[in-house]
């Protein structure tokens, strides 16, 4: 038990000394010549030339801006678009240029696929997948297509439409088209 004690006390003193010889060895280090190069450095960015600073910008007055909205549309009620003045409506037949456009008339017929039919209510909708990725559901008299295509009817496998289309003589025709559901 005696010779354990001895063991036990000899390495707490090598464990004291070796730890001692180490905190000497980097304290030493730290005070040594390494820091030579920073002192150095300071001495030299001290010694640079002072710059003065620019001066700041001269401050303009602003002029005040008095906004008055009579006269102007109210920004929360939807725009009324006005039918172009040159074209000439001899038939009868023109689009409805003040009704609200719908979302399907961003793309045209051809960015626009008919994915499915979904029966709700003992109606069918039509699934209509935009060139944006996004899923559309339409119904009879939603419109769609760039060239104001309204929704006819909407059966099992494809969707069909009336669209509204300028011919060469600034006059407005009818066109049947149809978007068969897609495979």
């Amino acid at each position: 038990m005696n010779d354990m004690k001895m063991r036990h006390d000899c390495a707490l003193w090598v464990n004291r000394v070796v730890l001692s010889s180490f905190m000497v060895i980097t304290l030493n280090a730290c005070g040594g010549d390494n820091l030579k190069d920073l002192k150095t450095y300071v001495a030299e960015v001290k010694a640079r030339p002072k710059r003065g600073i620019k001066a700041l910008p001269e401050i303009q007055a602003v002029q005040p801006f008095i906004f008055n909205p009579e006269g102007l549309r109210d920004p929360f009620r939807p725009s009324v678009r006005q039918a172009p003045q040159t074209i000439k409506v001899s038939n009868g037949i023109r689009p409805d240029f003040v009704r609200h456009r719908e979302q399907l008339e961003a793309f045209s017929l051809d960015d626009l696929r008919l994915v499915g039919t979904v029966d709700m209510s003992k109606k069918l909708w039509g699934l209509i997948r935009a060139g944006d990725g996004t899923i559309h559901r339409v119904r009879t008299g939603n419109y769609m297509g760039k060239n104001h295509g309204k929704i006819l009817r909407v059966l099992i496998d494809k969707v069909e439409l009336v669209e509204i289309v300028e011919d060469g003589s600034q006059s407005w025709r009818e066109r049947s088209a149809s978007i068969a559901l897609a495979e």
